[in-house]
């Protein structure tokens, strides 16, 4: 987590953003442990991030407050845990985040959680089921490229592998 809060707090950013990191993770995997371990960490050394947990204005709809905040954040930190593939929120938070690592140069930052990066990039192993399972569910095939190309982009990228580490 040091090379990741030092990555960020060293950056220096030419356009203001509202946020310095948006945070991407399913809950179930990562929320009571990885996740809050690296949120506090941030947080201690000033850098603002976004979790979905407690910034979300009630009333408004999760999925526009979740893509507001991912516009308007300088770092995504994707943390690629054994079940992320099986939430479609997860997915189309990480399609916005790949579009808007073109569109207004947000860095993205995956973390392999228990997960090997070439699981993700080919979609094998818990992924592979993920896709089996939303292929069932999810009739829209444009939908689901787009899925796999952003797994397949991101873990491409240099990134923190925490099974070697």
């Amino acid at each position: 987590m040091a090379s990741i809060t030092s990555e960020i707090a060293s950056s220096s950013s030419l356009p203001k953003w509202e946020y310095d990191v948006f945070l991407s993770f399913r809950g179930e995997d990562t929320r009571n442990s990885f996740t809050d371990h690296l949120y506090a960490a941030l947080d201690q050394k000033g850098i603002k991030t976004f979790r979905d947990d407690e910034r979300l204005e009630r009333g408004k709809p999760i999925s526009m407050e979740l893509l507001n905040a991912i516009e308007k954040s300088k770092f995504a930190i994707i943390i690629l845990s054994r079940n992320y593939a099986s939430s479609s929120w997860c997915l189309d938070e990480l399609v916005k985040i790949v579009e808007c690592k073109e569109d207004t140069r947000l860095t993205i930052l995956p973390v392999f959680y228990g997960v090997d990066p070439s699981d993700v990039r080919n979609q094998r192993d818990s992924f592979a089921e993920a896709f089996a399972k939303h292929e069932v569910l999810i009739k829209n095939k444009e939908k689901m490229q787009l899925w796999r190309a952003a797994l397949t982009q991101v873990a491409n990228l240099s990134g923190w592998d925490t099974q070697n580490k």
